[in-house]
């Protein structure tokens, strides 16, 4: 037996969330079998946990959109019994059942190897919000921008994405401006590696489709009027690679940047993208990554504080990563 954390609905339609010893059994059927080590928490995980958006699509289900440990059992060729592996996305936690759980039964499609020299916890300290902000990065520079262009902005700073693009950012020598509606955590983003902090109120609001050029590129986690309001003010030929929808999922926009400042919308997508490109993105973050500011921006918690946490998260009271750690007999 071991722990999950089960999400069922109730009668009323609300979402239930309890901690509920399942065994082996009860997984899905599916390929591969992990012994879950650490899972987190991703804002898609806050939303599923809560019922605050329509996250999960069977019922019941355990959330956890990525999670790193060692196969059980595999009857794949390519994994064997104590293989180190991850997953990120392809639909677990929402249609099959996900990481926050002490083991999980995946196809191994869906696995990546552990790179050489990052452990499970570390693994999931990046997690999918480290993955797809190297998603981003990667965009950026495949549209040859480059750290003479000028600043970055990144929205949502204080978030999973926000966070690790900042420190991924500076790393690679880029100036980063970070914005965020917590302006008391500014030392905190400069520790990271953010030059400068503005308010995301001066983004959130309505504006006028073109304003003054001030960012070569931005990776925006954020959507709604904020990214609009990032496209109005790339500078000419940049890029935004968006990957979130935190303040909502319309894009108030015109074609104006597009047409008369030569710009461009990256969409990243971290859930079904390639192997390949997912191999190179952890690779690349083993290498542009620093450990200690990830160790600095890692908060660690046990399966049955996930629910509390998730709350909080949704509320806009959690910053960094929050890895959750798995207890097996």
């Amino acid at each position: 037996m071991f722990d999950a954390l089960m999400l069922t609905r109730g009668d009323d339609g609300a979402t239930q969330a309890a901690v509920t010893a399942i065994d082996d059994n009860q997984l899905p059927d599916s390929e591969v079998r992990v012994r879950v080590a650490y899972s987190t928490l991703n804002y898609k995980d806050g939303l599923a946990i809560t019922g605050k958006a329509p996250v999960v699509r069977k019922w019941p289900m355990v959330p956890g959109v990525d999670f790193a440990g060692e196969v059980e059992y595999s009857s794949d060729p390519r994994y064997q019994p104590g293989d180190p592996v991850l997953l990120n996305g392809w639909g677990v936690g929402e249609s099959h059942w996900g990481g926050l759980a002490g083991k999980a039964r995946v196809k191994a499609d869906w696995l990546v190897p552990l790179p050489a020299g990052l452990t499970a916890r570390q693994a999931m300290s990046i997690g999918t919000a480290g993955y797809t902000a190297m998603l981003c990065v990667m965009a950026l520079e495949d549209r040859g921008v480059t750290p003479y262009d000028g600043p970055v902005l990144v929205t949502g700073a204080n978030g999973g994405v926000g966070t690790l693009a900042i420190a991924l950012l500076s790393r690679l020598g880029f100036r980063v401006v970070a914005s965020t509606g917590r302006p008391e955590e500014s030392d905190y983003l400069k520790a990271l590696g953010a030059t400068e902090v503005i308010d995301r109120a001066t983004l959130n609001a309505p504006e006028k489709p073109l304003q003054k050029e001030q960012w070569a590129a931005a990776i925006d986690s954020v959507g709604s009027h904020t990214l609009a309001n990032v496209c109005a003010g790339l500078k000419y030929g940049g890029t935004v690679a968006a990957c979130g929808l935190a303040q909502g999922m319309d894009f108030p926009s015109s074609v104006a940047p597009f047409i008369l400042r030569g710009i461009t919308l990256a969409g990243i997508d971290s859930v079904q993208a390639p192997y390949a490109r997912r191999v190179v993105a952890w690779h690349r973050l083993t290498r542009d990554l620093s450990l200690a500011k990830l160790e600095a921006n890692t908060h660690e918690i046990k399966l049955t504080e996930a629910p509390a946490l998730a709350a909080e998260l949704m509320a806009g009271k959690v910053r960094g990563r929050v890895v959750v750690a798995m207890e097996l007999p």
